[in-house]
């Protein structure tokens, strides 16, 4: 009877299959450049880890698994902020997000609006609106968006500033070293439509505030 084949260690001097015979690594892995390419992934989430840990991410609460949108007729700002980073949601599932972060904001007809879809029921629509005569007003305001647009307008920007630097915005809104980020001193923003997981704010006064719900899906855009 042949000797029987040593599993302790696997043939190949590199830690993985063999070059010698032919077809020997075929549907094998070669475990030291495999280890080598799940370095970088690993990287990223033992970091990300670690921003959770440190509070570091974007919103300071569990995000539902909804998202909603926001529109406003315009918007004035001084001291912008928007950076990269991480929303959370209740099963600890990691949602990339573009934080934008304003000191002091007014915005002129704000409308907002989320849809839930019920068994049996189907689509119910929450809508609020707010700022029709006079604007509302925010402090130290976080959106957690996924989409943004409008016509912008910003003083003395600055583009590609490290994220972890930022200091025009609210002392808070800093992103993670090393990642993209802008700030400028004010910014102005007409026909604002944005797509958010998340809403934080210091202070936020709704003037003429104004909340339904209604069957059907209702919408702000």
């Amino acid at each position: 009877m042949a000797d029987s084949p040593n599993l302790s260690e696997p043939p190949g001097t590199d830690g993985g299959v063999g070059t010698g015979d032919a077809g020997a690594g075929e549907g094998r892995v070669r475990w030291r450049r495999f280890a080598l390419l799940t370095v970088p992934a690993v990287a990223v989430t033992a970091g990300l880890g670690i921003a959770l840990a440190q509070g570091a991410l974007a919103a300071s609460f569990a995000v539902s698994g909804q998202q909603f949108k926001v529109s406003a007729k315009s918007l004035e700002g001084e001291g912008f902020a928007q950076y990269g980073s991480v929303d959370v949601n209740a099963r600890q599932e990691l949602i990339p997000v573009a934080v934008t972060a304003i000191r002091e904001a007014k915005l002129n007809s704000l409308c907002q609006s989320v849809v839930t879809t019920l068994p049996m029921i189907g689509d119910i629509s929450l809508n609020l609106t707010a700022g029709q005569k006079k604007p509302v007003e925010a402090t130290n305001l976080f959106v957690d968006a996924t989409q943004l647009s409008g016509d912008a307008v910003f003083t003395n920007i600055e583009i590609g500033r490290d994220a972890s630097t930022l200091d025009k915005g609210p002392a808070e809104a800093q992103g993670m070293q090393d990642l993209f980020a802008q700030q400028a001193d004010t910014v102005s923003i007409t026909g604002l439509q944005q797509t958010a997981w998340a809403t934080n704010a210091g202070t936020f006064k709704l003037s003429g505030l104004s909340m339904n719900i209604s069957k059907g899906k209702k919408e702000c855009f």
